[in-house]
Formats: structure tokens, sequence, C-alpha cells
């Protein structure tokens, strides 16, 4: 063969590597717009889309031999792309769904506190956002990509094709059911981070009605709106170190049992 010379058997299996690429990129890419880290609002999209590039030349040259061939027909190429696009969906959704918790809290937190209203739009976060909230979520952001854990997703993400190989006959009948708990546990994990901040909000808005009661003429809002914000604040101070590890520990947890891992 002379210098330069591309090899028949390489270009002969052209075409088979350039669908395999595209069979694993719909995956990647997929997971990848919910991933912690990789798929947050704030990351450069050209960051994101050289990350989901890296990704998939990692991975294909290991999963070439498993992958199927191209479907000689339009209808069984789009079947089987959307397969591929449902799983990245469902692996990143899965994984996504326990960072939510935090912000969430957040947003709980947030409103107990004081520091926002529901009647009020704030002008530069957004009528549903809150200064607490996005605080609590860039410290989940930070915590994941600091700590090492987005290493657990991305070995899921790898061992996915495994669980769900390309071509084979699909999502398990248990795959809806882990999503609606995975739902469920991101939900009761937030009310479970915010619960301190709840029940002192609770009992701090019945003393304040008893209060009103036995003072009519006492001006409580103004009395109370600086307390509470100042007590909320001191008591964020005390709890927050124990919260962001509650909430590691959970997601360290549920990762864990993502499929691919198991």
């Amino acid at each position: 063969m002379n210098p330069g010379e591309v090899p028949g058997e390489l270009l002969a299996d052209l075409p088979r590597w350039a669908f395999g690429f595209a069979l694993v990129l719909a995956r990647v890419g997929a997971c990848a717009m919910l991933l912690p880290g990789l798929g947050e609002a704030a990351l450069p999209q050209t960051v994101r889309a050289g990350l989901v590039l890296a990704l998939t030349i990692l991975l294909l040259p290991g999963l070439f031999p498993a992958l199927p061939a191209l479907p000689e027909h339009p209808v069984a190429l789009a079947a089987l792309l959307g397969t591929e696009l449902l799983a990245g969906v469902t692996l990143g959704w899965l994984a996504r769904l326990v960072v939510l918790a935090m912000p969430m809290a957040g947003h709980v937190t947030s409103h107990m506190l004081g520091l926002s209203n529901v009647l009020t739009p704030d002008a530069e976060l957004g009528g549903q956002a809150s200064a607490l909230e996005r605080f609590f979520g860039v410290a989940a952001t930070a915590i994941v990509l600091a700590g090492g854990l987005y290493a657990l997703p991305l070995a899921a993400l790898a061992g996915s094709y495994r669980v769900w190989p390309p071509g084979g006959p699909g999502f398990g009948p248990d795959a809806p059911g882990a999503v609606v708990a995975a739902l469920g546990e991101s939900f009761a994990l937030a009310l479970q981070l915010a619960s301190p901040f709840v029940l002192v909000g609770i009992v701090w808005q019945v003393a304040l009605g008893l209060l009103g009661r036995l003072v009519p003429r006492l001006q409580t809002y103004f009395i109370a709106m600086p307390a509470q914000i100042l007590g909320g604040l001191a008591l964020l101070g005390l709890l927050g170190a124990a919260l962001l590890g509650v909430w590691a520990d959970a997601l360290r947890e549920s990762w864990a049992r993502l499929p691919g891992l198991g």
C-alpha cells in the first residue's frame, strides 16, 4: 500500500462509523442537556457542544462493535434515533431531579423568610425566582463539580448501553416507575431541606396572629418583617452547612441507583 493511501476496509466501514457516531451522539447529547454541570444554562453553548463531542468520541470505539447496522427503511431509522434520544433524556432527567431539590428548597425557604413575595415580581431574577433559590442552585452545581460527583452520571451514561442497548427491546416496564419515584424523592428531599424554616415560619406566623389579637393597634407587619428576615438569615447561617451535607449524601445515594451503575 502506498503512503497516504486509505485502506479499502476503512472506506467500506465509513458509513457504519458515521451512523454509529450519530447514534451515540443522539443519546449523549440528549443526556448532556440535563446533566448537572454540563446542562447549565450559564455554560456557553460552544463549551457544551465540545464536551458532548468529546464524550461521543471517547465512547464510540468501545461501543462500535455492539451498535446496530444502518436501517434501510427511514421509519426504522427515525425510530432508532428517537429511542436513543428518549434514553438520553430519561437518564439525564433522573440525574437532574435530585439536583432540583436544592433550588426548590431555596424557593420555599425564601418565601418563609420573607425574602420574596408571589405578589411582587423581581425585576432582576424574574417573577418565579428568588436570590436564595439562585444561590442554592449555584451551590448545588459547585458541589457536584468540586466534589467529583459528576463522574457518577457519566459512568451511568456509559453503562446505559448495557441496560438499554441500541436497537434492543427498549425500556423495561420499570422505567416510568423509576421516573415517578425520582420525582417524588426530589420533592420529598426539597421539603426535608426546607422543613426547619417551614416549621419556624408557621410558629412565627401563629405568634404574630396572637400578638395582633392581643394588641390590635400594634403595627405588627413593620415590627415582624425585620425580625423574620434577620432571624431567618441567622437560622440559615447555622444550618446551611448541614443542609448541604444532607443534600450531598442524598445525591450520592440517588445517583448510585442510576440505570447503568447497578
